[in-house]
């Protein structure tokens, strides 16, 4: 059953997380110009209500569309996702993301059962004429199949969380969120069930407490600073460092392997979240779009302009909390488990969550390629999941020490593993995602990795580059 909520998370964050740029630009324009915004702008507010009903949907359709069959995916994914948007009053997201990927199927299985039955010459035509006439019966479909399906799930939905808000209970949520986090689960609560729900909630309300529900990173921060002070050994000294890239800079994924090290810590998360949750929907703080990734410094970009001191005593009261309950927690009750062993359980977590089978293939060594390869390098790529929160940190740190050691000419990107550039010559990738990064770009050397922060190799790789480049 978790393996195929995880497999659903992995399809929906796909699609939703290449597109959070324009979730964001959509809920600053909400945050600025509506008439409960910091400068109200009435010609200007116009551009949400087709930002949200028809721009985004449509974003999300294209991608799902473009993730199974390619450019034609993409094209007809948006097609159909119209017929969706058109027969609904409110956000079609959850339509987008189900008719995006179907419809791409469906022409991508078209094209399969064409392919040489086509006249020389004629396959423009063919491919031309199938995608439209497809795309038009697949968009008149879901007008009339799926948009009332997605309508009557939305209404039951909202029931749902109107249930929990009438009642007081939506602190609760915690306690299926924060284990769900350290599960590798987030993503399909996050995107999948939160998200479409807030951004429907912004357009009644300007606002929204459910982008804040799995954001917070009080919860966490409360942790690491639990660590700070009664951890033990390098899980004491490098939580510090955790701290930063935690709440600063929005990667959460950096606190799971301190709650692997001891699991009761997950009262304190799920305590930590619950308070924070009571203190948000106490003041009546939300966000005018998703803040993607959980970092302080976007939460405050997102909030609506009345939420400030809510905003900041929700995230304090949950890290306090959580700090309160986790300190007694290490100091009484810890565990001796190492910083690296934790790292292992939840690199294995991590790696049954996307999909990865254990085995004992190549892709699994620890380090390939530079010291194998020869000749100058132009281009490394840093790859995970996403192509933006572990990569990106990564890519950062080896720059910093290319330009350390004085070498010029290198271009360092981040990116997703599903989509390594074929001009890439180096490919940086943990090491649970080798046998993928290999499919990717299988022309490039791979040096796998565990610590995408703080990885030896990379001062391996900037040896090895400095003879490879000055020869």
């Amino acid at each position: 059953m978790k393996e195929k909520v995880q497999l659903f998370g992995r399809s929906l964050s796909g699609m939703v997380m290449p597109n959070i740029g324009a979730f964001i630009a959509w809920g600053l324009i909400t945050a600025l110009f509506i008439e409960t915004g910091w400068m109200p702008n009435e010609r200007i507010a116009q551009l949400v209500g087709p930002m949200s009903s028809v721009l985004l949907p449509l974003l999300i359709a294209y991608t799902g569309g473009n993730m199974v069959a390619g450019q034609r995916g993409g094209v007809i994914g948006a097609i159909a996702a119209m017929g969706v948007i058109v027969g609904s009053d409110v956000p079609m997201f959850i339509g987008a993301m189900i008719v995006g990927p179907l419809s791409a199927w469906v022409i991508k299985k078209f094209d399969k059962l064409m392919e040489n039955h086509v006249k020389a010459g004629f396959e423009m035509l063919v491919n031309n004429f199938s995608l439209g006439i497809i795309g038009a019966v697949l968009a008149v479909l879901a007008m009339f199949g799926v948009t009332p399906l997605v309508s009557t799930l939305n209404h039951w939905m909202s029931i749902g969380v109107g249930f929990f808000v009438d009642h007081g209970i939506l602190p609760l949520t915690s306690l299926f969120i924060e284990p769900a986090k350290v599960l590798f689960l987030n993503n399909a609560i996050n995107h999948g069930i939160l998200s479409p729900m807030g951004i429907q909630q912004v357009e009644e309300m300007g606002k929204s407490i459910f982008f804040l529900l799995e954001a917070n990173p009080g919860p966490g921060l409360g942790v690491l600073l639990a660590y700070c002070i009664a951890g033990k050994g390098n899980a004491k000294s490098s939580a510090p460092g955790a701290v930063i890239i935690h709440f600063f800079g929005g990667i959460h994924e950096i606190y799971f392997p301190y709650i692997l090290m001891n699991p009761l810590l997950l009262l304190a998360t799920i305590a930590g979240g619950a308070a924070g949750v009571f203190t948000f929907s106490l003041m009546g703080v939300g966000l005018t779009a998703p803040a993607s990734p959980g970092s302080i410094l976007a939460l405050v970009m997102m909030a609506e302009r009345h939420c400030y001191v809510g905003l900041f005593l929700g995230v304090l009261i949950a890290a306090v909390v959580s700090f309160v309950i986790a300190v007694p927690l290490l100091k009484f009750m810890g565990k001796d488990t190492s910083l690296e062993e934790a790292q292992q359980k939840k690199d294995a977590m991590k790696k049954q969550a996307k999909g990865i089978q254990d085995d004992s293939s190549p892709a699994a060594e620890p380090v390939q390629g530079a010291a194998k390869g020869q000749g100058r390098i132009r281009k490394i790529a840093f790859a995970c999941d996403a192509g933006m929160g572990s990569s990106a940190m990564g890519a950062t740190v080896l720059k910093k020490k290319i330009a350390a050691a004085g070498l010029g000419g290198i271009e360092v990107i981040h990116t997703p593993v599903s989509s390594i550039p074929a001009d890439v010559e180096i490919v940086v990738t943990h090491q649970e995602l080798g046998e993928r990064a290999q499919r990717s770009n299988p022309n490039a050397e791979r040096i796998l990795i565990t610590n995408f922060l703080a990885a030896p190799e990379y001062d391996i790789l900037v040896e090895d580059l400095k003879k490879r480049n000055q020869a």
